[in-house]
C-alpha cells in the first residue's frame, strides 16, 4: 500500500508531504491506522459513495457532457489531518486577515484614506465592477461588512501556509463541509473520537447568532426572520444552498420571492407578505438588485440596495465587497495591514505583481514562465470568463503572445508565483495515493469586532497526482478536514 504512495510522492519530490516526513508516517497517521483497519477502506469509500447518492448531493458541472451538469458530490474518505501547532498558526493569521478585510470595506465606503494616502491604488478599488459607489458611506449595523470569509490556502514545500484567494461576497463551501463530517466521521468513528477531532457545529451558531444580533429591530421584539438567497437550481453549488438553509432552519428562496415595498423587505407567502431583516445571500453582488446593479439581472430584489440604506435589512455579506477578491490586492496587504491594524500579515499571501503598476509589471515578466497569469478585474459576460494560466505550461509563441497581451493592458493581468501544492493522502484504486490538496478555510464574525474560525473546512484535492491546478469543475475531489486538539 505505502509502495504506490511513495511512487507518487516521488514524482512530486519538490512538494510539502502530508503523509510523511524525514522520520517516516506522521504521527497523526499512524494514530488513525492505529485505531482503524487500512483493510477496509475500499468499503468504506463504497459506504461514502452510496450515502452521497441517497442524500442526493450534487456539484453542477456545466461542461461535463459525460456525466451531465448535476454530478455527485466528489468525495475522498480519508480526512486532511492538521496538528494543534498548524491549526494555531491558520487560526490566528485567518482571524487578523478577516479583520482586516472588514476594516478595509469601513474605509474604503467611509473616509478611503487608504486611497488619498497612496496605500492602495485608486484602480484596483474605485476602478473595479465590485466597488458598489452607490453604497459609499454607508456602515451596515456594528460595523460589520463581512460575516463570513473564506479563505483559500496553499503549504509552501517548505511548510509554511499561504492565502492564494480570498473570498469575500458569497463564500461557498459550508454546507458541503458539514456534509462531509457527517460522513466521514461516521466511517471512522473512533479515530474520530480518540484523535480528540474538534467539531463544527458551533460555528454554524455563531453565524445565526451573528446575524440575529446585527439585525434591524422586529415588530413586537420578535425574532428577526431571516432567508438564504439563491441564484437558483442551475448554480453549481445550488445542493449547498438548500441543504444549509434547511440546517440552519431558514427559508431557501429566489429573488422572485422578495419584494421590496417603500424601504422594506417582504417574502410573498400564501397568507400575505411577511417582513424580511436578514439576507444570507449566496448571489454574487452585482446580479442583487436590477435597478442600482446589473440592469439584465433576473435573479435579484428590485429595490434591495434602498432597503439596505434605510438600514432596514442586513444582507450578509455586505454588498460591495467582491472587489476584495482581486488578485491584484495581494501584494498591497501587507501595506493595508500595517496602516490599519499597526501589526505585520501573520499569513502571507503567495507572492503577486500588479502589472498597473510599472515596476511591478518589469520585475514580473522577468520571470514570467514561472508565473500564473490571472485577471484582475471579472470578465463582464460568462463568455469572456478567463481561467488562472499556468505559464509554465505554454509553449514559447504562446509565451511572448502572453507577454504582449500583457503589455497592451497590464492593468488587466496580476501575476502570482506558482507554489506546488502540498501532496496530502487520499484512497484511489485500492492504494493510497498523493494528491495536490487545497485548504479553504473560513471565519465568522461575531459581530463585536471578533472573528471565530471554523476549526476544519473544506480541502479539495486534484483529480490527478501530477495536476497543478485543484478544481471541483475540474474533476477534483473533496476531504473532510479534521483539526486535533491537545484539550
Amino acid at each position: 500500500m505505502n509502495s504506490d504512495y511513495a511512487a507518487d510522492a516521488a514524482r512530486a519530490c519538490d512538494h510539502f508531504d502530508e503523509w510523511q516526513d524525514a522520520h517516516g508516517v506522521r504521527m497523526h497517521w499512524r494514530r488513525f491506522f492505529e485505531l482503524e483497519s487500512a483493510v477496509e477502506l475500499a468499503g468504506k469509500q463504497g459506504d461514502a459513495d452510496r450515502q452521497i447518492r441517497d442524500n442526493g448531493i450534487t456539484y453542477n458541472v456545466y461542461a461535463d457532457t459525460r456525466l451531465g451538469p448535476a454530478r455527485p458530490w466528489s468525495l475522498d474518505i480519508l480526512p486532511f489531518i492538521l496538528d494543534d501547532a498548524d491549526w494555531r498558526h491558520i487560526a490566528s493569521g485567518v482571524s487578523q486577515r478577516a479583520r482586516l478585510l472588514n476594516q478595509m470595506l469601513a474605509d474604503l465606503y467611509g473616509e478611503q484614506t487608504l486611497l488619498q494616502q497612496g496605500v492602495l491604488p485608486t484602480e484596483l478599488v474605485l476602478g473595479h465592477p465590485g466597488y458598489v459607489r452607490a453604497l459609499k458611506g454607508h456602515r451596515p449595523a456594528g460595523g460589520v461588512f463581512l460575516h463570513i470569509v473564506a479563505f483559500d490556502l496553499a503549504r509552501h514545500p517548505n511548510g509554511r501556509w499561504c492565502v492564494v484567494s480570498q473570498r469575500t461576497q458569497a463564500p461557498s463551501g459550508l454546507g458541503y463541509a458539514l456534509e462531509n463530517r457527517l460522513i466521514v466521521s461516521r466511517l471512522f468513528p473512533e479515530a474520530f473520537r480518540q484523535l480528540r477531532v474538534q467539531h463544527l457545529a458551533s460555528s454554524y451558531r455563531q453565524l445565526l447568532a451573528t446575524l440575529s444580533q446585527l439585525s434591524p429591530p422586529t415588530p413586537r421584539q420578535s425574532a428577526p426572520r431571516m432567508v438564504l438567497l439563491t441564484p437558483g437550481p442551475y448554480n453549481e453549488t445550488y445542493f449547498e444552498h438548500a441543504y444549509l438553509a434547511r440546517y440552519l432552519g431558514i427559508p431557501l428562496v429566489e429573488g422572485s420571492d422578495l419584494t421590496v415595498r417603500g424601504d422594506e423587505l417582504f417574502l410573498k407567502t400564501l397568507t400575505g407578505l411577511t417582513p424580511v431583516q436578514v439576507v444570507l445571500r449566496r448571489l454574487d453582488d452585482n446580479y442583487c438588485d436590477p435597478l442600482e446593479l446589473r440592469s439584465d439581472s433576473t435573479l435579484g430584489v428590485p429595490g434591495l440596495l434602498q432597503a439596505v440604506r434605510a438600514g432596514k435589512v442586513l444582507v450578509a455579506n455586505a454588498l460591495g465587497s467582491s472587489f476584495l477578491e482581486s488578485p491584484g490586492l495581494h501584494a498591497f496587504l501587507p501595506g493595508v495591514s500595517q496602516a490599519l491594524l499597526g501589526e505585520p500579515l501573520q499569513l502571507p499571501s503567495l507572492l503577486s505583481w500588479w502589472c498597473g503598476e510599472d515596476a511591478a509589471l518589469v520585475e514580473a515578466l522577468e520571470c514570467l514562465s514561472q508565473r500564473v497569469i490571472k485577471p484582475t478585474y471579472p470578465a463582464a459576460s460568462p463568455r469572456e470568463h478567463m481561467e488562472p494560466v499556468l505559464a509554465s505550461q505554454l509553449d514559447t509563441a504562446s509565451l511572448h503572445a502572453w507577454r504582449e497581451r500583457i503589455l497592451r493592458q497590464p492593468g488587466d493581468f496580476t501575476l502570482q508565483e506558482n507554489v506546488p501544492l502540498s501532496q496530502a493522502p487520499i484512497w484511489r484504486h485500492g492504494h493510497i495515493a498523493a494528491h495536490p490538496a487545497m485548504l479553504r478555510v473560513f471565519a465568522i464574525a461575531d459581530g463585536q469586532g471578533g472573528w471565530q474560525v471554523m476549526p476544519g473546512g473544506l480541502t479539495r484535492v486534484a483529480d490527478e497526482p501530477d495536476q497543478p491546478v485543484v478544481s471541483m469543475q475540474r474533476g477534483g475531489s473533496s476531504l473532510d478536514t479534521w483539526v486535533l486538539t491537545q484539550g
